[in-house]
């Protein structure tokens, strides 16, 4: 099914983070249990979001997404810039593998990172409030296609940067701002009328929001508008990843 240029490209990604599964994996647990004990503590009994939802338990969906995105993002883009800067992407480059294949192997190592640090962050997190799974299938397809997301984007900035603090540039002022004002720590109800506006046109607040449906059946928008926004989302950053691993853009010119 897979051809064995993929499979190695694949294996070799996995076997990247997995190496240094310390920094990879331990390292954003870590942090986003932090995250929790200081808001869960701060704000348990001052906030009420949903009926019969505590804040702490509220909090926990957001902060398993928002590591599952920070980490596939880091994955993809790491790989890529890091291959750039050492000369090895050259050798990737000569293997006899399509670009549709160099994605798909890329993509699906970002994606497994970022299930498996959000496995770990809901493991750890769990034991601190009462978490239900109302809808378990809108969980898997909103943790798969934010993985896929932000493993595509991680693509798109590991080809576009030629150095490192120009990929720090694309994560602190993108992907960090999204994902912080996507609603992980806040309803957009609580917000004032024109943030919440500015918040859904924001893809990030539509991940999240149908992912913690899944697990109180409870949102800020109806799920179904969230996976539409999410899967045509997806199509459109996917079509122009491809497209620029097509052309060899930064690549082979």
């Amino acid at each position: 099914m897979f051809s064995s240029p993929f499979l190695t490209l694949f294996y070799k990604e996995i076997w990247r983070f997995w190496k240094v599964a310390t920094q990879t994996i331990t390292a954003p647990i870590l942090t986003s249990l932090l995250y929790l004990l200081i808001f869960g503590q701060a704000l348990e009994n001052h906030v009420q979001v949903y009926d019969g939802v505590t804040y702490t338990a509220f909090l926990i969906p957001g902060l398993v997404m928002m590591s599952l995105l920070q980490n596939a993002f880091a994955n993809s883009s790491s790989s890529l810039i890091q291959s750039k800067i050492n000369g090895s992407l050259v050798f990737a480059l000569l293997a006899p593998i399509s670009y549709l294949e160099w994605y798909g192997a890329y993509l699906l190592a970002a994606i497994f990172r970022g299930i498996v640090v959000g496995l770990g962050v809901f493991l750890v997190t769990c034991w601190f409030a009462d978490i239900s799974f109302v809808a378990p299938a809108w969980i898997a397809v909103f943790a798969l296609f934010g993985a896929a997301i932000l493993g595509s984007m991680g693509i798109v900035a590991g080809i576009w940067a030629d150095k490192f603090d120009q990929l720090a540039s694309f994560q602190n002022f993108l992907i960090m701002p999204a994902t912080f004002l996507s609603g992980v720590f806040y309803s957009i109800h609580s917000l004032p009328s024109i943030w919440q506006t500015i918040s859904r046109f924001n893809p990030f607040f539509y991940m999240v929001d149908g992912f913690r449906y899944g697990f109180f059946g409870q949102s800020d928008v109806n799920p179904f508008f969230s996976l539409a926004i999410v899967a045509v989302f997806f199509v459109f950053l996917a079509a122009i990843t491809v497209r620029m691993l097509k052309s060899g853009y930064k690549l082979r010119h």
